[in-house]
């Protein structure tokens, strides 16, 4: 199992950022196996398409190279001007097949890996020139590996090779029976079904050596936990940093909550453990809001506050401890509450408007799902 430098085991699949990281420094899934299948096939095809072209333009370079006029054996100087005719008429000739080895070799990366260009990775590294490692890298499980699979295509290759050579054998010893032109034809042929087999061989060794590559990869960035760990801390923050901030932003809230109960219309408390301050307003409310809560400290800040300015202090247990266990800040009570905070408000604004003969109300109503 993979190791890191701290000699832990790297057991947790690499995150996002380790990849997107390594990414960054030009380490990506790659297999050469598979742009070589994509350039030899893309050449193949280049050859289905443009053979015969091919095939004149190879035939006017040899007719060209060996068919002089009686000036120009005779004026060297018109020498180079043939061969630079002889020059244009081979590009010309093998430019389809080059113009599609340059685009495949281009578009292949795409297939596994995608494009990339690090700045980090064209930059020298002298330690790569160290004979000790170099040797490591030959002589170890991946050179190991990398040796076997040269082998192994080699050994593809050249089966597939010799399998045409076999079955076109009576057709190549024929080839010295025919006429040039017949003969030229029917040998570009047998070269060209004997290029495609061989480079159809390359999509077995790329159907193995691209999930070895991903395989491979991922092992590479494999991570321990500790590695894990001290991303996290990179990226999210210190544990210590994150409670700091976390209770900063508790604290600004509290702050927050504490300017809307003087706007309250009633505070209902446990009369000490719980307090809830809750607001509402026929006009712009479908329902009563609760607009501060707290327990034990906070809760005795609410009741100073609402003390301070004015605001009705109501003691009813178990209300209290319903709103606060089924209500957040800034939201409407829940239905089922309805007529308990009704009964509530009702004497808090018939208190306000005077009627001062009006008993506290007692025995809430107060549904089964809402008791704590």
């Amino acid at each position: 199992m993979a190791e890191n430098q701290d000699s832990q085991e790297r057991t947790e699949q690499p995150t996002p950022k380790r990849l997107e990281d390594a990414r960054k420094k030009g380490q990506i899934a790659r297999s050469r196996e598979l742009s070589t299948m994509f350039i030899l096939l893309g050449g193949a095809l280049a050859l289905f398409f443009s053979g015969g072209h091919l095939l004149t333009g190879l035939s006017d370079i040899m007719t060209g190279s060996f068919q002089l006029s009686h000036e120009e054996v005779f004026a060297p100087h018109l020498l180079p001007t043939r061969l630079v005719e002889l020059i244009l008429t081979a590009l010309i000739a093998i430019g389809p097949l080059l113009a599609m080895a340059a685009a495949v070799s281009l578009t292949a990366p795409l297939a596994l890996g995608g494009w990339t260009l690090s700045a980090e990775a064209m930059q020298p590294k002298f330690e790569r020139l160290d004979p000790i490692k170099g040797l490591k890298r030959v002589f170890g499980p991946k050179g190991l590996m990398e040796g076997i699979k040269a082998f192994a295509k080699f050994v593809l290759i050249l089966g597939f090779a010799v399998l045409v050579l076999y079955v076109k054998r009576d057709a190549i010893l024929g080839l010295s029976r025919g006429d040039v032109s017949s003969s030229l034809a029917a040998g570009a042929q047998i070269l060209f079904m004997t290029f495609v087999i061989v480079s159809s061989a390359t999509i077995f060794i790329a159907l193995v050596d691209v999930p070895f590559q991903l395989w491979q990869h991922n092992k590479q960035m494999r991570m321990s936990r500790q590695q894990l760990k001290d991303e996290l801390k990179e990226t999210d923050g210190a544990p210590e940093l994150k409670a700091r901030v976390r209770a900063l932003q508790q604290e600004i809230a509290r702050r927050r909550m504490m300017e809307d109960v003087p706007n309250a219309d009633v505070v209902v408390t446990n009369p000490e453990h719980f307090a809830v301050a809750l607001k509402f307003d026929v006009d712009s409310m479908r329902a009563p809001v609760v607009v501060a809560k707290g327990v034990e400290e906070v809760a005795q800040n609410i009741r100073d506050i609402a003390q301070a300015h004015d605001v009705t202090i109501m003691s009813a247990p178990p209300l209290a401890r319903a709103l606060y266990h089924t209500t957040k800040i800034n939201r409407e009570i829940p239905a089922g509450l309805y007529l308990a905070v009704a009964r509530v408000l009702a004497y808090v604004f018939q208190l306000r408007a005077g009627v001062v003969d009006r008993s506290l109300p007692e025995d809430l109503p107060i549904p089964a799902d809402f008791e704590y």
